[in-house]
Parts: C-alpha cells; structure tokens; sequence
C-alpha cells in the first residue's frame, strides 16, 4: 500500500501546481473583463502550500539540517518566566499575533493604486521566496544562540560595528513607524465624531479594566478581556447616536492637526503611566480583537468572493504620477508592501520571544515559514477589500483635496466617480465625508464593512465600517503605546553610557526624558505629515518602508553570513551554494531600498524627490522639513552601505578560507531518543483545548499562573498578593522590548 499511497500524493501535488498555475495565468492574463477573488486565492493557497511542502522542507533537511533531538534555549533554561516550554500551535498563536500588525494591512491597500496584480506577485512571491525564509532561519539562528536578539547575533557573527547599525537601524524604524501609525489614526478619525468616540472610548475601557485587574478579580485576564470586548462593541454602536446628534457630532468632530498634537500628549502621557493601568489592558483586547477580526474578514472572503473591480495595472506604474502617492511601480510598490511580503520588523520577533518557548528545532519549520504564510493570506485579503471597492471610490478616498476638485481629478483619470455617490456612501458608513481619507486605514475599513455588510446581504454597513476603524485604531494605539516604551529602554539604555542616572528605569526624570525625546522624535514626523498638502503617505509611507527593508538586509546579511559558516565548516559535504536562499532576496531588497532612497532623495519631480521638494517650497519651514527627511533618507542609505559593504567582506574572506568559520552557537546539549516523541492533538475537544490554552498564553494569564506558582514572598503561592505581583510583574514584561510587528 505505501507504493500506491505514494503515487497519490504525488498526483495530488501535481493537481495543486497545476491548479496554482493555471489561478497565475489568469491574474497575469486578463481577458478585459472583472476577475473573482476566487482566482488570486487560489493562486496564494496554492503557492503558500507547495512552498511550505517543499520549499521549506528542503531549507529544513539540507541548508539548517535542523535537529530535534538538540535541545532548545527553553529546555536547558526552563525557568517559568523568560524560557518555557510551549506547545508547538500555541507557539504559532503567540508568534503570528505578534508579527501581524498594520504594515500588511495598510501597505496593500496604497499599492492598489498600481492595480491588483503588482501587490499580488509581490505579496506571493516576495513571502514564499523571501519573508518566509528570512523568518524561518533567523528563528533558527537564534534557537542555537540561546535566544539572542537580531542585534546581538550581528555583532557576534559579523563584528561590533554591524551590530551598532542594526541598534540604530531599529531605532529609526521604530520612529518611523510610530509616526506613520499615528498619521495613519489621526487620517481616519478627522472628521469623523462617530470614530473619535469609538476610538475615544477604548480608554476609559482599558482603565476600567486596569482597576479591575489590579484590585477586584485580580490577574482574570481572559475575564476582563470578555468585558472589555463586550464595552467596545457597544462603543462602536452607541457612537451612531453621537453621530446623530447634531451637538455631539459637532463637539467631537476635529481636525486633522488637533488630533495629531492630541495624539503627541496622550503619546508622552501613557508612556509614563504604570502599565498595569493603560497599556496592558489594552494590548489583552486588541490581541483578541485582532486576531477574531481578521479571521472574520477571512472568512467574509471565501463566503463572499467578491470581483475583483481594479484592473490588473494602471497607467501610473509606468508613468509614476500616481495619485495616492507619486513614484514609479518599481521600487515604490516594492517598499510600499513590506508586511505581508518580507519585512525586516519580523526578524525582531523571531529572535525575541519565540525562541525562547519552542520546544523543537523542528517546530521552527511551521513557526517562522508557515506563519509568514499565514501573514501573507492577511496581506492579500487586505489587497481584495481594497481592490473590489469601484475604482472612482478607491481613488476619491485617497487623494488630498477639496471634494469638487478631487471629483474633477478622479474623473480626468477616467474613473467613474460623482460628488453625490461619495455623500451617499458617507452617509451610509456614517461619516460627514470620505473624500481625502488618505493612509490607506479608511479604505481598508469601507472594504471590509463592503465584505462583512454583504455576508449579511448588506445589513449594517455603517455599524461594520465603525467596528473597522475601531479594529484598526486599538492595535495601532496599542503598537504606539508599546513601541513609545520599547523606544524609550532603547534611548536609555544609549544614554546611560554617556551619563550613568539617564540610563536609570527606575528613575522618574530619566523615564520622563526619554519617553519626551521619543515622542518628540516621532511626533515631529506626524506633524510634518499632517500639514503635508499631500496627505503625508507621500512622504512617511516610503520612510517607512525603506527603513523596514533596511532591517530585513540587516537580517538576510547574518542569514546569509551564518549559512557559509554552517556550509564552509563542513569542508568535504558543505555547498555555500545554499547561501543563495538569503543572498537572492537580499539582493532584490539592496535593489529596491537602495533606488528608493536615491530616487526620494534626488529625483527631479518635487512629489517625489525630497532636495526638489525643498527647493520648490515656499516656505522655510517646509524646505526645513523637506531637507530633514533627505537626511533621513541619506542616513538609511549609509547603514545599508555599511552593513552591506561588512557583510561582503565577511563572505569574501570565507570563501577565500581566509575567516574563521567558527559560529558563534551555544554549545549543544542532547536528549535522549524517548523525549523527542510528541503527542498530536485528535479530535474536536483537543482542539478546542488548544485554543483555550492559547487563549490564556496570548492574554497573559497562563504567564500569571507561572509567576504566582513561584512566588515564595508571599507565604502562598494562590493568595491574593502573589496573584497582584505576578500580575505587575506579567504586565512589566509585556512591554520590555519589541514583542509585536508592524
């Protein structure tokens, strides 16, 4: 029977390549009429399932000859906190939510200005070929360095100076990203007095719900999330009476440059604010949030299959005049589709706290390259909501401008579009207007409540929109929240070097300082964005994205170096051949970063290059900024050059047998044969144990659990006061370092 079950499965590989085939030709060889989505989901699930079978298999068997029979960083340091040993799908859970955040959800949704079919090669390509696989070994380089971050294996692998870059580059992306995710917030609540009091409200139900975790049920984690959950839909449906209520409306409505500098004071104030109070609450709901969003939203595809009403390509790839932001389809697509393709942020989380609760070398496979796989289905949903939204009102949300006048704009470029079908798709979302919801988030939000309306033949559209936005600006503000801190240990832990009390946690001043710089830094870039006439994607969104590929170079670099050392080391059977699975990507990202950089900085046209922009401004404030971000952007340039130029000599000496190939790995230790034997999960009930135990992991109440069973202080380790300090002391924890993605 083997012989036969072979040859089946054979065929049946066959019949998915050929099904993934034939789904390609027909995205790449439209006929002039609408596509279904059907086809660029079969394309993806094809490709993620012949890449995850064999791809990454081979990647696993011949280039990391990965070893369960090694032990992991949480086997030899099991110590209940920082190292615990976690099952293989829990690990999954906890990985995946912490890599999928807005980048993969906001970046398609700009790049569909080019059509559908770019952002869809690229977000399949670029993560079956590239963000997989740099997940997936940097996952596996840290498991053998005991948990390492990305900076530190650099400096190990490479030299001091590489790993110097890679701190400052993850300094910059931070602020990047903050700035991009507040614009992206403050684009989608201006204006809209429906939003301001959904989004407004997450705050009192996060300290609700702080107080309730501190003093009366305390460390229910999962409890309080239920409640939360609860209060935030009836904030998204209580806001329509806001909306309706001419007083209200007109108190809650505000600018865009208000809200911003509202967002720069909340940013200073909840870093400063005990975390168990704000922040932790509010990252329990919007992981929960989060996850049961986007699984609804795929869920609403496959039942809904909507047409797909972009065209494959717009003239604005080849000519570069694009209308949500300027640039030709190469590089800009490219750095604009960051998440869900490859994205260097990613490598953080898989060098932080994933490898330090997987229990096999093995369970890397499905950790690194098949949760990049599932991030990248995220990625393409976004791209189908946005793309089966009629192509007049993708276009009228997105640019910057007076309603009439972006009217006449969309219809010159020979889209069908009216001041009255935008008012009347206003006011059935419940908005005052939709015209100039530039950053990507709005559009998001009309493609999904389309989706989620049509499920239920078009009932509620305004509430679903609503419940989109509110989605939308929970995680952002959480990733504000966290990245805001993150930046501040970071900013600390420099300038403790140069004066001991700075680099003090325990200090108020020295907290306060930092977490002031931090928002300083990023709130700059917000402001600058919202007064930008066009919009601000224009100018933050490429930052953004050149910056996170100059991350993920970073990581492909170490990738790369690692895998000569492993290949070299072994002089008779080693291939440095199958350095080329991080080398390819990595030159394709030197390709795009590097062009966009140079293009953003020196390109001719004012709308796209930074030095032109500046002399083109009429004033000195405007030229001030257009010559900062060209610094920027030169600053971005340089640390790719040198990283790069590092890394090169590296390979050089190594393959000239003139450097040592000697890695930096931990010592092994072995388990026996009987240990690496695991039970799998059957039938529905281990399953639905599975989620539950998930659940408690993604809360954070099953490391409360942990932390309480060790408490000795308190005499018992279930009383009351253990339970408040573990809490505290799970809450803390949360928001040391990066522990969630763009």
């Amino acid at each position: 029977m083997r012989p036969v079950k072979k040859v089946v499965v054979r065929i049946l590989w066959m019949l998915v390549a050929t099904l993934g085939a034939w789904a390609f030709l027909s995205l790449a060889l439209p006929r002039g009429e609408q596509i279904n989505s059907i086809h660029i989901l079969t394309a993806a699930l094809c490709s993620y399932a012949l890449g995850y079978r064999f791809y990454s298999k081979w990647i696993a068997a011949r280039v990391l000859m990965l070893n369960d029979r090694r032990a992991t960083p949480c086997q030899v340091h099991d110590d209940g906190k920082d190292f615990v040993k976690t099952n293989k799908w829990i690990v999954f859970g906890h990985h995946f939510a912490a890599i999928s955040g807005p980048g993969p959800l906001v970046g398609p949704v700009l790049a569909a200005q080019f059509g559908y079919l770019p952002g869809a090669l690229w977000i399949l390509i670029g993560a079956v070929l590239g963000g997989t696989v740099q997940d997936f070994v940097i996952l596996f380089c840290s498991l053998r360095r005991d948990g390492q971050s990305l900076g530190q294996m650099a400096r190990n692998e490479l030299n001091s100076t590489a790993g110097l870059v890679a701190v400052l580059a993850i300094l910059s992306i931070l602020i990047i990203l903050l700035a991009v995710l507040a614009l992206v917030v403050v684009n989608t609540l201006a204006e809209s007095p429906w939003g301001v009091f959904t989004v407004g409200a997450t705050i009192p139900i996060a300290l609700f719900m702080g107080g309730y975790l501190r003093g009366w049920r305390v460390g229910k984690v999962l409890e309080a999330s239920a409640i939360g959950v609860v209060l935030l839909l009836l904030a998204v449906w209580g806001g329509q009476f806001v909306y309706r209520h001419p007083a209200w409306a007109e108190a809650l409505s505000f600018k865009a440059e208000p809200l911003a500098w509202g967002l720069v004071v909340y940013g200073i104030v909840a870093s400063g604010l005990p975390i168990w109070l704000l922040s932790a609450p509010r990252d329990y709901l919007s992981t929960f949030m989060k996850l049961g969003t986007i699984f609804l939203l795929v869920l609403g595809i496959f039942v809904l299959l909507p047409n797909i009403r972009m065209p494959a390509l717009t003239p604005f790839g080849a000519a570069g005049n694009g209308p949500v932001f300027a640039g030709k389809l190469f590089p800009f697509c490219f750095i604009t589709i960051a998440c869900g393709a490859i994205s260097g942020f990613h490598s953080l989380i898989a060098s932080g706290t994933t490898p330090k609760i997987l229990t096999r070398e093995g369970h890397a496979r499905a950790i690194g390259y098949g949760a990049m796989c599932l991030e990248s289905l995220v990625a393409i949903m976004a791209l189908i909501a946005a793309c089966s939204l009629e192509p007049g009102v993708y276009f009228s949300m997105n640019i910057k401008g007076a309603p009439a006048e972006t009217v006449a704009r969309v219809s010159a470029l020979g889209y069908d579009t009216s001041l009255d079908k935008m008012n009347d798709l206003a006011a059935t979302v419940g908005e005052k207007t939709l015209f100039g919801r530039v950053g990507g988030a709005p559009t998001l939000a009309v493609g999904m409540a389309t989706v989620f309306a049509g499920v239920f033949h078009g009932v509620g559209l305004d509430l679903w929109y609503h419940f989109a936005v509110m989605f939308e600006a929970l995680f952002i503000l959480t990733t504000l929240d966290a990245g805001t801190r993150a930046g501040r240990f970071m900013l600390q832990d420099s300038l403790g070097r140069l004066w001991k009390p700075l680099g003090d946690t325990t200090r108020w001043g020295a907290r306060w300082l930092a977490s002031f710089l931090i928002v300083a830094a990023w709130g700059w870039f917000l402001i600058q964005g919202v007064r930008d006439p066009l919009g601000g994607v224009n100018t933050l969104w490429p930052l953004f994205g050149i910056a996170n590929q100059l991350l993920a170079a970073i990581a492909l670099c170490l990738a790369t170096t690692v895998i000569l050392k492993m290949q070299l080391r072994e002089s008779a059977t080693g291939r440095p051949a199958y350095a080329w699975i991080t080398l390819a990507p990595l030159l394709w990202l030197l390709a795009v970063t590097v062009t966009a950089g140079v293009e953003k900085i020196w390109h001719p046209d004012p709308k796209i290059g930074f030095l032109a922009a500046a002399a083109a401004a009429g004033d000195a404030r405007l030229r001030f900024n257009c010559l900062l971000d060209a610094a920027v952007t030169g600053v971005f340039l340089l640390m790719i050059a040198v990283i790069v130029t590092l890394s090169a000599r590296e390979w050089i000496l190594l393959l000239a047998r003139q450097g040592s190939s000697r890695l930096s790995e931990t010592a092994p230790v072995w388990l026996p044969e009987y240990a690496v034997a695991e039970a799998r999960p059957r039938g529905l009930a281990s399953l639905l144990l599975l989620a539950l135990l998930l659940a408690r992991e993604l809360s954070g109440q099953a490391a409360i659990h942990r932390a309480a069973g060790s408490c000795r202080e308190c005499g018992r380790a279930d009383s009351k006061e253990a339970r408040l300090q573990a809490y505290l002391q799970v809450a803390q924890k949360r928001f040391d370092g990066i522990n969630r993605c763009c």
